[in-house]
């Protein structure tokens, strides 16, 4: 059995590969989960203790309408509290949107997170694979994507597992056109925080057929308390609130979100130092002679020379350098070799070029040139 196999499903998941392979979990650096390593800001843990010191916080239910919340999101976004709706993550939001709306057939631009796939899978939706060419980066084609039957589009800006972007303007064309042939388009901003004039938004009052999905918890570092929210045009975006289950976002979660995005000098400082190191890691890995795309949020995609073997060199990484990179052989239409590194501190990612660099140099990583793919 080929160690692609062993592959996690998904990034982050340091327990799991600390078990496979022998290492205490603490020793691992984790560069294959896409998260601000700096953490959150100051003020989430402040408030978060602020919340422990009310025994209303546990003994009392969550506000079921999150008002608090979408106040804070609707000031951070730019938008109105009722184009709002606020979930544990982004998988329930697109859920509920499926059960909204009267979708059959989705366009899925391919390579994308895994989760789209199993989700419309789960909700009976047939799917049309879109394949994004390598060669032109990723780039969506607007007549392609919106010719064909199918009455909606699935899409993300910027790409996971590319990190490559479009402006608004090109976005916005896609959805004008969609909406002249009544198709719906579910645009996942997962990471348009670190690009926000780019997001569409603002933009939801104008289109009844668009459904923005935007994280909270990747920018501002932290997943763990799992949030994220929607944003459609009012009457939309109250029949997907609708098909939410009750209580989606605990109080906690709650609290910290809005502390988080209260705090836009933070935002400024990660956005400017998440460029820097990304560029700087960018060039390292240029000097490799490995393939990188121009990624706009906080990881890089690059693809192993053709000469090496992906599963041996991802298992050195982990074993020699405790050093953990996000392998892309699940993700559909990207072949094997590609891998996704996140953005960490300076130090961390110099310790990642290095370790790279030590890796590529041995032999018995490389494959015979009979099997070379």
């Amino acid at each position: 059995m080929q160690l692609s196999a062993t592959y996690p499903a998904h990034g982050g998941q340091l327990r799991q590969i600390a078990e496979m392979f022998g290492i205490a979990q603490s020793r691992l650096i984790d560069f294959s989960a896409n998260i601000n390593p700096d953490g959150p800001p100051a003020a989430v843990v402040s408030a978060l203790r602020a919340c422990l010191d009310d025994p209303r916080t546990l003994t009392e239910y969550p506000d079921m309408e999150q008002a608090d919340l979408k106040e804070s999101i609707a000031s951070y976004a730019g938008i109105a509290t009722q184009n709002i709706a606020v979930a544990n993550g982004f998988v329930p939001l697109l859920e509920a949107a499926l059960r909204t709306l009267p979708i059959r057939r989705c366009l899925l631009p391919v390579p994308a997170f895994a989760e789209y796939r199993r989700t419309l899978e789960r909700a009976n939706i047939e799917i049309v694979p879109h394949v994004l060419s390598t060669e032109s980066c990723f780039r969506y084609d607007l007549e392609a994507m919106v010719a064909g039957q199918h009455d909606a589009i699935l899409l993300a800006n910027p790409q996971n597992p590319s990190g490559v972007s479009h402006d608004a303007g090109a976005i916005r064309s896609i959805v004008t056109e969609a909406a002249k042939r009544n198709i719906y388009v579910l645009l996942d901003e997962a990471f348009i925080d670190y690009l926000p004039e780019h997001s569409l938004t603002t933009a939801t009052d104008d289109f009844a057929n668009l459904i923005v999905f935007r994280s909270v918890t990747k920018f501002h570092g932290m997943p763990g308390l799992r949030a994220a929210y929607a944003v459609a045009h009012p009457t939309l975006c109250s029949a997907v609130s609708a098909n939410l289950s009750p209580w989606p976002i605990t109080t906690l979660a709650s609290c910290a979100v809005s502390a988080a995005l209260n705090d836009r000098p933070y935002a400024a400082r990660v956005r400017a130092e998440n460029l820097t190191h990304k560029l700087s890691l960018h060039r390292d890995l240029d000097r490799l002679e490995l393939a990188c795309y121009p990624g706009a949020a906080n990881f890089i995609l690059f693809r192993l020379p053709s000469s090496i073997d992906p599963d041996a060199f991802w298992r050195h990484m982990i074993v020699e350098h405790h050093i953990v990179l996000r392998p892309c052989a699940n993700f559909e239409a990207l072949s094997h070799g590609h891998f996704r590194a996140a953005i960490r501190t300076p130090q961390e990612n110099d310790r990642l070029a290095a370790a790279i660099a030590e890796s590529l140099s041995h032999d018995q990583y490389s494959r015979p040139p009979h099997v070379r793919r």
